[in-house]
């Protein structure tokens, strides 16, 4: 996507062809940086800190991890060290193992000598795959979009967009380009179909504000809301679909994504509105049989009692709207059951959220 014009992906070789360089992610939306990361424990600590977030960009993060821990040390333990260090960094997100396995399948059993050239065209090629992959998974959700549009009557039901809910950030930020859920969106707005986007701001590290800032980026109509507004909207008939993205679906098409969105489901099942689930097939763990098996990231209490945002003056401030000495529970993650999901889009194509409905696209897991 565009960045003030100029073509940008989240991710990208520097160039002094050994470091990566990344968006500062924890920096926006108030200012847009990058970062250089020289050696893999820097790779680990973007993605444990979330300078680099969401699950297709945690993947890319920890394959180019890989390639920076052979450029140092190319030896089998570097990269077994590698490979635990950087597993450890996020534990629900499932295309961080699968990066890290797709890394260890070319690198094991190689000559020494040829690991970092092999790491790095291997991190390279999971990076074009993955806005491949973005690419069709939007041509796929922009098919269900126009559904959707003629349903309210199309080009003639003039003054009437259609309007989607989002949760989260699963647009190019959270990818290496395009993004997944968000995908469907911009393809929707560049042929010309009227959209307006409601934008949760999914609490507590806001997402949503991600999500603004890449709409507003695009010149997509769109507003934020606060995360229990959604189900009034949908009361109110000011929603026609909702779509979010995931980090890990198990086999039977149960949905880990940001905390909120099995509210947002239920919600959505209330109303009659179809629920959407967008992600790339390594987001599918065949390995869980369902969502109960899925880790929950449990993440730090200060993500919920402090926040910052811009002062009147334009500085940066961080504060507590909680009495001192509050405590926080702050679960990063919850899981939507299948039964709640219209259908999953990938890049394969629509399917029932389901195991059959997933290995109809992917019989070779069967």
């Amino acid at each position: 996507m565009k960045v003030d014009g100029r073509l940008t992906r989240t991710i990208w070789l520097a160039a002094d062809g050994r470091s990566v360089e990344v968006i500062d992610q924890t920096r926006l939306p108030h200012a847009f940086t990058t970062l250089r990361l020289a050696f893999m424990e820097e790779a680990a600590h973007a993605i444990r800190s979330m300078q680099v977030r969401g699950a297709p960009l945690i993947g890319a993060t920890a394959a180019y991890g890989v390639a920076l821990a052979m450029a140092a040390d190319p030896s089998d333990s570097a990269l077994d060290r590698a490979v635990a260090v950087l597993g450890e960094t996020r534990p629900t997100a499932v295309n961080l193992h699968w990066a890290l396995a797709e890394m260890q399948a070319v690198l094991r059993n190689r000559p020494q000598a040829e690991r970092a050239d092999l790491a790095y065209a291997k991190a390279a090629a999971i990076c074009d795959e993955d806005v491949v992959t973005n690419r069709a998974i939007g041509g796929h959700g922009l098919a269900l979009f126009r559904e959707a549009y003629e349903a309210k009557g199309g080009p003639k039901a003039q003054g009437r967009p259609l309007r989607v809910l989002t949760h989260c950030n699963a647009g190019w930020l959270a990818c290496v380009d395009w993004g997944t859920a968000l995908a469907p969106i911009y393809l929707a707005h560049d042929e010309g179909m009227p959209l307006e986007v409601w934008v949760d701001e999914t609490r507590p590290r806001t997402q949503g504000a991600l999500t603004a800032w890449e709409l507003k980026s695009h010149g997509v109509p769109h507003k934020v809301i606060v995360d229990n507004a959604g189900g009034l909207l949908m009361r109110q008939g000011q929603v026609d679909l909702c779509i979010v993205g995931t980090d890990r679906v198990a086999a039977n098409g149960d949905v880990a994504n940001k905390i909120g969105t099995y509210l947002k489901a239920l919600a959505a099942r209330d109303n009659g509105l179809p629920f959407y689930v967008a992600l790339p097939g390594p987001t599918i763990d065949w390995s869980l049989p369902s969502g109960d098996a899925i880790p929950i990231e449990e993440r730090a209490e200060e993500e919920v009692t402090l926040v910052t945002g811009r002062t009147a003056d334009g500085g940066l401030a961080t504060v507590s709207p909680y009495p001192a000495g509050t405590r926080a529970s702050n679960a990063g993650f919850d899981v939507t059951p299948a039964r709640l999901v219209t259908a999953l889009v990938t890049e394969r194509g629509v399917a029932p959220a389901s195991r059959e409905g997933l290995l109809g696209l992917y019989p070779e897991r069967a």
